[in-house]
């Protein structure tokens, strides 16, 4: 059945309907197109509201997300009292569960940002309990978790984290980055069934969000991540994914080039229906919080002395150019996880090393989350080709960022966090993701964010304000950008030939002000035509 959308605006034209048929958009523009509609079109009166290109997330775990909702939840407050009691109610609503597993605890909630195991034994003192916080950088455990684990003060910290200690040595309950994985190895698997419907979940949330594209941002996981490759595979294949997605997959930190050939088959594996595995994600830091991004300079003390620690890097810097340079000559996407400034320099280099070796190409390699840019390395984006993925939610004055991150950086570092209007100004295109369940991974939120640089709802003074987007500008990071990354040329704006991938908003939010663009909400998603979400009073 053909689609008439009218009675409304329409997000980058001056249009006033547009026609979809066989799940692309036939045509866009005013009475032309009303008259290509025929005796059995569905016309859809917009009322005022706004049409635009569906939202695409370029950086998320959908699985991990979908999952964790199923999962002892701590999300949505920073309250240790609430944590307590969600996860006393959740063991006891669990009875015959051998671990209590899930996540979403924030670092502010905690002195330091390290939680204690002595809280968790309050409340569960007879089974081990792994949660994951908000960021997935860290994880809180119970002293049965340690004890099972064999975790001591003689216990060494990994290479790639940090056991947190006392002042005895002895661990206190905070594992940091690779240390998770001491105890994680023990934690039972998810099943297969599990991780299906941990994506079905996911994926009807995101529906629910106007997100109609995605790239997970790590299959095929190693360095003590679960891999969840094979949920995507099974709904590519029983047609239950609907949306398309870019999977990338994992490079395994404690190997080199010889995992290449492995990639190369990942890629055709993985690659089935809607899904497309032809993207590699690079790990190279940590998180600020934890003092594991990567710097140029040194992290403070809490007496604001320089200390002697700049973060790690997770992958060699000086090979990094190969390993790109090699997958970039057999195609595949270079997706960066780059948080630190010496991080998104060192990502830069392979880029620009591979664009020497090989020319230039369509691989379209992007950075995500970008927390600090030195100004040299603004400029490099647009001449390499490299696309600044952002994640805007962070971009805010809040505790995680006002008492764990800003005391902790050098100053000039300070000043240079999420530059996107730097970016912007500097020709750098922008694409953008939640990197949900880190954070949420509603894009309005996101995209309030990256507008006012303040949290909804909150009255604090506005972060780096010289950084904002305009309207316009952080939708299409989200739409056309995405897409972009996503390789999906065929959506992410509404023009003839594209993908009706679309969604109505219940309001036009450039018709307010700034300040309530995330009190706007998604009345009806479509993919390909279909529609996939509707809300109550759509």
């Amino acid at each position: 059945m053909d689609l008439l959308f009218t009675g409304g605006p329409m997000f980058g034209t001056d249009a006033s309907a547009l026609l979809v048929r066989d799940g692309r958009i036939l045509a866009i523009g005013h009475d032309d197109v009303r008259e290509l509609a025929g005796p059995r079109t569905e016309v859809v009166d917009l009322r005022g509201r706004l049409l635009m290109p569906g939202f695409q997330d370029a950086h998320v775990h959908a699985v991990f997300g979908g999952l964790e909702l199923g999962l002892c939840d701590l999300s949505g407050t920073t309250d240790v009292a609430e944590y307590l009691r969600r996860v006393r109610a959740y063991a006891d609503g669990h009875p015959l569960e051998e671990w209590i597993v899930g996540g979403g605890w924030s670092m502010e909630s905690f002195p330091g940002g390290v939680p204690g195991r002595d809280l968790l034994d309050r409340v569960v003192p007879d089974r081990p309990v792994f949660l994951m916080n908000r960021d997935h950088h860290a994880a809180w455990v119970n002293s049965r978790a340690l004890d099972l684990a064999g975790v001591t003060a003689r216990t060494p910290d990994p290479a790639d984290g940090r056991i947190d200690r006392g002042p005895g040595g002895d661990p206190v309950g905070g594992l940091q980055e690779g240390a998770m994985a001491l105890v994680e190895a023990l934690v039972p698997a998810a099943t297969p069934a599990d991780r299906l419907a941990g994506l079905l979940r996911a994926q009807r949330l995101l529906h629910s969000l106007g997100v109609t594209a995605w790239q997970d941002a790590m299959l095929c996981a190693t360095n003590g991540y679960p891999d969840v490759a094979d949920a995507y595979l099974t709904a590519a294949t029983d047609g239950s994914l609907v949306s398309p997605v870019v999977g990338a997959l994992w490079w395994d930190r404690e190997r080199g080039a010889e995992q290449i050939p492995s990639l190369v088959d990942e890629r055709e594996r993985f690659t089935a229906g809607p899904l497309r595995s032809g993207t590699v994600k690079f790990m190279l830091d940590g998180v600020a919080e934890n003092f594991t991004a990567a710097m140029t300079a040194p992290y403070r003390d809490a007496c604001g002395h320089p200390t002697d620690n700049s973060g790690l890097s997770f992958i060699d810097p000086a090979a990094l150019p190969g390993y790109v340079t090699e997958l970039d000559r057999l195609g595949f996407q270079a997706h960066f996880h780059a948080l630190g400034d010496r991080a998104v320099r060192t990502a830069l280099d392979a880029v620009a090393a591979a664009r020497a070796a090989n020319g230039p190409s369509d691989t379209r390699p992007h950075l995500a989350h970008l927390q600090v840019v030195h100004p040299d390395d603004v400029r490099r984006f647009r001449p390499l080709g490299a696309t600044a993925n952002v994640q805007a939610l962070w971009a805010a004055h809040e505790p995680q960022m006002d008492e764990l991150t800003i005391p902790f950086l050098d100053p000039e570092l300070a000043g240079r966090q999420y530059p996107f209007g730097d970016l912007h100004r500097s020709g750098a295109r922008l694409a953008a993701g939640s990197d949900w369940p880190v954070s949420s991974p509603d894009p309005l939120q996101a995209v309030h964010v990256a507008v006012n640089r303040v949290l909804p709802g909150q009255d604090r003074p506005v972060f780096l304000p010289e950084q904002r987007l305009e309207l316009a500008t952080a939708l299409r990071a989200y739409t056309s950008g995405s897409a972009y990354v996503n390789h999906l040329d065929d959506s992410g704006t509404l023009s003839a030939g594209s993908r009706a991938d679309l969604v109505v908003l219940d309001r036009d939010p450039a018709a307010g002000p700034p300040q309530e663009i995330a009190a706007a909400r998604v009345a009806i998603t479509y993919v390909a035509g279909e529609r996939v979400y509707s809300s109550r009073d759509a």
